[in-house]
């Protein structure tokens, strides 16, 4: 094992902390046996923080109509061959109904940034959902709305808001987004969220186009910094109709390791196996949660629509990705050592 690694390590899990320049040394000096004893660091910390408890959370795609451009990704407003969709309160209703049934706890409402949620819908979405399910905790995934909105949104009963900032480099931002998205109102939208009150969540894409490993070791940083409730990253998948689509895909090596990291720089977070990892590699998900994840996001969204929520190429829906199939994602848990629970799974650190 390379020693200088192995004192990394152990200093990050003691410390939970090191420099950027550190970080940077960990992601391009790692090979599989420091990156095996990385993931047994994270899956001792977790295990301190949540036992070998995973927590499960119902995905709604409830639209994959969209404003924004974003170059990387499958729904984007110029991408003609798109089938959009938009579900009615009734269908997402149903979804809980049956999320709830099969044993979810947590609903998560993803989106593309769709006028016609506007917040009184949302807001009669919220009360409809939390006085049939008091018990359960709602996230939403929505884009970037106004504080004032994000506000209305946390009073009708909204507990979690994921907004994945995707890079904390400026510049790597405007290669990733058009000009009328900034990073610096992404960050402003994460602070309002946080001074509102939400358990925050943000994320990004494991080897987008144009990332170094430097930037990387940049959002090891930020998160140190940032100390997000929930932290959801995974590797970047191109999808065959955006700029992007003769770009290499991202590493699930390269994810699980920063997984690890993660879980040592913030050892309560909330840190999911994402379905990228799994749409991927086959077991991806698995590995992620070996690695010191704590959460997976089955489908909840009607069968009829989840091959329409493309946002890259080859994105997994059903089987174990299926909520339906919630007994196969248990055993699937189990036999690497952990047991799904049926629990809101809020944060450590927000109880």
């Amino acid at each position: 094992m390379n020693e200088r690694i192995k004192i990394l390590a152990d200093r990050l899990a003691k410390d939970h902390f090191l420099e950027k320049s550190e970080y940077l040394e960990i992601i391009q000096n790692s090979d599989k046996e420091e990156r095996e004893y990385l993931a047994a660091l994270a899956r001792a910390e977790r295990e301190r923080h949540y036992g070998r408890d995973v927590y499960i959370r119902g995905l709604i795609e409830i639209s994959n109509i969209c404003k924004n451009d974003c170059y990387y990704c499958g729904i984007r407003a110029s991408n003609k061959n798109c089938d959009r969709y938009r579900l009615t309160k009734e269908d997402i209703l149903a979804c809980c109904d049956e999320g709830y049934a099969l044993g979810f706890r947590t609903f998560v409402m993803q989106g593309g940034e769709d006028g016609h949620f506007t917040d009184e819908f949302l807001v009669e979405l919220l009360g409809g959902i939390k006085s049939r399910y008091p018990d359960c905790a709602v996230t939403l995934s929505l884009g970037e709305r106004s504080r004032e909105s994000y506000a209305r949104l946390k009073e009708a009963g909204a507990d979690r808001y994921l907004l994945r900032h995707e890079t904390s480099d400026p510049e790597h931002y405007g290669l990733l987004h058009p000009e009328s998205l900034t990073l610096a109102n992404r960050l402003k939208c994460l602070r309002d969220l946080r001074e509102l009150g939400y358990q925050v969540g943000c994320g990004f894409m494991v080897g987008s186009p144009y990332q170094t490993d430097e930037m990387l070791a940049g959002e090891l940083e930020f998160i140190g910094q940032f100390k997000p409730d929930m932290c959801g990253i995974g590797p970047f998948i191109p999808h065959k109709d955006t700029d992007f689509r003769d770009f290499k895909a991202g590493s699930v090596d390269l994810t699980c390791l920063l997984l690890s990291c993660i879980r040592l720089i913030h050892p309560t977070v909330l840190l999911p196996a994402t379905t990228a990892l799994g749409s991927l590699e086959e077991g991806g998900r698995e590995r992620g949660i070996l690695a010191g994840a704590n959460v997976v996001m089955p489908n909840l969204s009607p069968a009829s629509v989840r091959r329409k929520y493309m946002l890259y190429d080859n994105k997994l829906s059903d089987g174990a990705e299926s909520a339906q199939a919630k007994a196969a994602l248990e055993e699937r848990m189990r036999s690497i050592g952990y047991t799904v629970v049926v629990s809101r799974g809020d944060a450590k650190n927000n109880q």
